[in-house]
């Protein structure tokens, strides 16, 4: 019994219903898009330059007539993957030496990495879109007129109105960071799901989220 209101307790501090489409729903409806975005060496640019970005930013942030979130991921970096790539090519060589130099550089990247603290980041936007009370307002005359739900039907094409007004937001941003030299890339499904997993389970190492597509 315990167990189980644990794990009810834990659901219930999730906020997300379902992420459909690269698109978190939220258990009050509202839908959030999140991208992925790459990152400026702010403090090599000229003073000029870091003036021109700062501008640049100044007239994004107050064109938009919406909310958005910028958060940063930090997580000490997955070394398990090069590693494993090494060991690839120590088994594919022939030749003793190149095994050994090989071996010897296996040895140092892992000395290396357990010793020093090296941090990987990923910066994130995240932007909400919650539907108009209008709707709401439809649910509920549907409900007093005896029909309690909403067909499928009439759920994906609700569905999909509303992603077409987040996506419309998102452009928006994907616009104005261009102009600041930032790249975003919107999250797919599975790429949501992974970003979630990593925010509720801090402690564990998954396969980073890259920009290369």
């Amino acid at each position: 019994m315990a167990e189980t209101q644990k794990t009810k307790a834990a659901q219930d501090f999730v906020p997300i219903k379902e992420v459909r489409g690269g698109v978190m729903v939220l258990k009050d409806d509202t839908l959030v898009g999140t991208m992925l975005a790459s990152s400026v060496n702010f403090a090599l640019k000229s003073q000029d330059e870091q003036m021109a970005i700062l501008s640049q930013f100044q007239n994004f942030l107050n064109s938009l007539d919406f909310s958005v979130q910028f958060f940063v991921q930090s997580r000490r970096l997955d070394i398990r993957p090069y590693i494993a790539l090494l060991e690839e090519r120590l088994t594919a060589q022939t030749e003793d030496l190149m095994k050994i130099q090989v071996q010897e550089y296996i040895d140092f990247i892992k000395t290396f990495t357990d010793r020093a603290n090296i941090m990987s980041k990923h910066f994130f936007v995240v932007v909400p879109y919650n539907p108009p009370a209008v709707n709401i307002r439809k649910t509920v005359e549907k409900t007093f007129l005896g029909k309690s739900e909403l067909g499928a039907k009439d759920k994906d094409i609700g569905f999909e109105e509303h992603r077409t007004q987040l996506e419309q937001r998102m452009s928006v941003v994907e616009q104005g960071l261009v102009r600041c030299g930032v790249r975003t890339v919107p999250l797919g499904t599975e790429e949501a799901i992974e970003l979630l997993y990593k925010q509720f389970n801090p402690g564990e190492l998954e396969k980073p989220i890259t920009l290369d597509r």
